[in-house]
């Protein structure tokens, strides 16, 4: 009889660590506004790569300098930041990339990562690990590369292997589809082969310069709606509904943004932004950046919200949707459509539970006084003050 697989047995621990830990960050998020959710940082805009639709990269930037880069988490743990985000350009080119994570996990942060894969070698992989790593993202934009990009699943199926053999933090592969992808079809190619190797995927949707929509063909649309259509942790279909299907329709979202206070991303030069594509607003140094600032940009209207397709601002969005406005917040996430109209919400039995244990009725009884024991107990066990 063949005893329990070692490798396997120290994933399984880790993975309930970090799923306790994720638990924390959403609990937390829902008790109080007043800090950031997530952070975007960017400890290297140079990559090795030149994606003719990114410009989020340049070719000649020197990596920040890693005592910078500690000090920055530091700031960002004293605004109360659950999870940090690492991307570039190509972070892996960072020669103290290990010691960041490292850091960010030792202020009690979730510690993320955005690449494109092409660094990743079984010893890297071995080396996120022992730093702590939590999650990494891997993009890959087409089966065969071309002139739009060198992203290509010919190219980046050994790293994925590699990834399935080694690692030991969540991964997830990121497909896109728009106006410069070459054949859309790859976009499904790409998430059959994630789920096939046991990884989650999910589609993006290329926007231009600003981070709007640039509005997806009939043929794109139906690739997305097969994307969208695999199996899915229910957090990532809730995205999908709430804001990606109007945008495949080239319809607009209504939301309210939080970039700024709940979604920070914070560039090579240390000034905070809204995102990627609002680089220059507010462009406040972090050293100065406080709570006055955070609930200021909580309250911001911004303009560009309507065709937004950055993934990450609307996920935290969707937080705060939720702690304000619950039960709305769960018609727009499970719609149910009678006549073209959204009428109730169709939960998950998972969904329905943990409403009737922490949402309190619409009128006042027993249940208000249960579902305020459990909302104690539960912010009790995760260590939520």
């Amino acid at each position: 009889m063949s005893g329990l697989n070692p490798i396997r047995l120290k994933r399984r621990i880790l993975t309930f660590d970090r799923r306790i830990r994720e638990a924390r960050m959403v609990a937390k998020a829902l008790k109080s506004r007043h800090h950031p959710i997530l952070a975007h940082v960017i400890p290297m805009r140079r990559c090795n790569l030149s994606c003719t639709y990114c410009n989020e990269y340049d070719d000649f930037s020197k990596p920040v300098p890693a005592a910078l880069m500690k000090h920055r988490i530091e700031l960002l743990g004293a605004l109360g930041t659950s999870t940090v985000t690492l991307s570039g350009g190509e972070p892996l080119l960072h020669p103290q990339l290990d010691e960041i994570i490292h850091c960010i996990r030792g202020q009690g942060m979730l510690a993320d990562l955005i690449t494109n894969g092409y660094l990743l070698t079984p010893e890297r992989i071995l080396k996120l690990n022992h730093a702590g790593l939590d999650h990494l993202q891997i993009s890959i934009d087409n089966v065969l590369p071309d002139e739009v990009s060198k992203k290509s699943l010919r190219v980046l199926d050994r790293k994925l292997q590699w990834l399935a053999e080694y690692a030991e933090f969540d991964v997830n592969v990121n497909s896109v589809l728009g106006s410069t992808i070459r054949n859309p079809d790859d976009a499904l190619t790409i998430a059959c082969r994630a789920r096939e190797i046991g990884f989650q995927s999910t589609v993006g949707l290329i926007h231009d310069g600003s981070g709007q929509l640039r509005q997806l063909d009939e043929h794109q649309r139906t690739i997305f709606r097969a994307i969208s259509n695999l199996p899915t942790p229910f957090y990532n279909s809730v995205l999908y509904r709430r804001f990606y299907e109007n945008l495949a329709q080239g319809r607009p979202n209504d939301w309210h943004c939080r970039a700024g206070s709940r979604y920070l991303y914070i560039c090579e030069d240390g000034l905070v932004h809204y995102c990627s594509q609002q680089r220059g607003y507010p462009g406040i140094p972090l050293e100065e950046y406080t709570r006055v600032n955070l609930d200021h940009e909580y309250h911001t209207v911004k303009s560009c919200a309507p065709y937004c397709t950055i993934p990450c601002v609307q996920r935290v969005a969707m937080v705060d949707e939720f702690r304000e406005r619950p039960r709305e917040a769960l018609v727009r996430f499970f719609p149910v459509y009678e006549r073209g109209e959204k009428t109730s919400s169709d939960l998950p039995t998972a969904i329905r539970l943990l409403t009737w244990l922490f949402l309190p009725p619409n009128q006042h009884n027993w249940r208000h006084r249960l579902t305020g024991i459990f909302t104690r107990a539960a912010l009790l066990c995760l260590r939520i003050k």
